[in-house]
């Protein structure tokens, strides 16, 4: 959740972004999923901050960060806050589209990056072949067309159960947490404002040049797009590997904290062991 007391800013060339830093030692940044905020770690800000400097950003038109107001590419936001904290290179953590800002910050600005946890994404060129993702985006797209926020929310949160399972299967924290953020992002924009974004291009090419260790963290009954698509990218790197928490979809480390934080743990404490050896 955005406290405006435990949030710091970094003014850039076009408003400003909102982060939260806190801990002390290795650099490791979380990067949300699209249309969240730094809120969906909350579960492991704490636990990571004992022996880290933990950096939580709101990317750019999500949670306290400013929309944008010309062209920009998420990934020079990030290097350019990065660079302001005097913070790399870091373990940069993503799920879903923060884990695209993670691959394409290692491809446009590898100086900042020791090691990559993804989540449910490969790099930040998606591709959804998966009946039941179309499905949700058709609706996204027609509660846009009808000008109905609120229904483009309750389809977007959709896809934190999964295929397999509906929200009601789900931890009512969790959902509550996800709708709150989703409705605190969604209120910032309007269904007719340019999209500003530049996507980084020729990701999956490039991937093969990524040689940082690159764990990627899968939900086991996430769809198969966001699975395979994860698996694709740590058998494209140089030094990858995938694991899974069992009963989870697209946000394990919301559904289950004790799980994901073991594991990114375990990954911290085997690159750590690496990079001093």
């Amino acid at each position: 959740m955005i406290d405006a007391s435990d949030m710091c800013s970094f003014d850039t060339t076009d408003g400003r972004l909102a982060y939260r830093d806190v801990g002390a030692g290795r650099p490791l940044v979380l990067l949300h999923g699209g249309f969240l905020d730094h809120g969906m770690w909350d579960d492991q800000i704490p636990v990571f901050a004992t022996d880290h400097r933990v950096i939580a950003p709101d990317a750019r038109g999500h949670g306290g960060s400013s929309n944008a107001t010309t062209p920009f590419r998420q990934t020079d936001d990030l290097a350019a806050l990065l660079r302001h904290l005097d913070a790399g290179p870091a373990v940069l953590v993503g799920l879903s589209m923060g884990g695209g800002i993670a691959v394409d910050t290692a491809l446009e600005h590898p100086d900042l990056v020791g090691a990559l946890v993804v989540s449910g994404v490969g790099t930040s060129e998606p591709a959804f072949q998966d009946p039941w993702v179309h499905e949700i985006q058709a609706e996204q797209d027609r509660a846009l067309a009808a000008g109905d926020a609120e229904a483009w929310v309750e389809a977007f949160i959709r896809g934190a159960a999964g295929p397999h399972r509906t929200l009601d299967d789900m931890d009512q924290e969790v959902v509550r947490r996800l709708r709150e953020m989703t409705r605190r992002t969604v209120a910032k924009h309007t269904g007719t404002e340019p999209v500003l974004m530049v996507p980084v291009t020729d990701t999956w090419d490039r991937a093969a040049k990524i040689t940082v260790p690159v764990l990627a963290v899968n939900g086991g009954i996430d769809s198969d797009d966001h699975i395979g698509m994860a698996e694709r990218l740590v058998r494209t790197v140089v030094n990858g590997r995938a694991t899974t928490v069992e009963g989870a979809a697209h946000y394990p480390n919301m559904e289950r904290p004790d799980t994901f934080n073991e594991i990114l743990g375990r990954f911290l404490r085997a690159t750590r062991s690496a990079q001093e050896s």
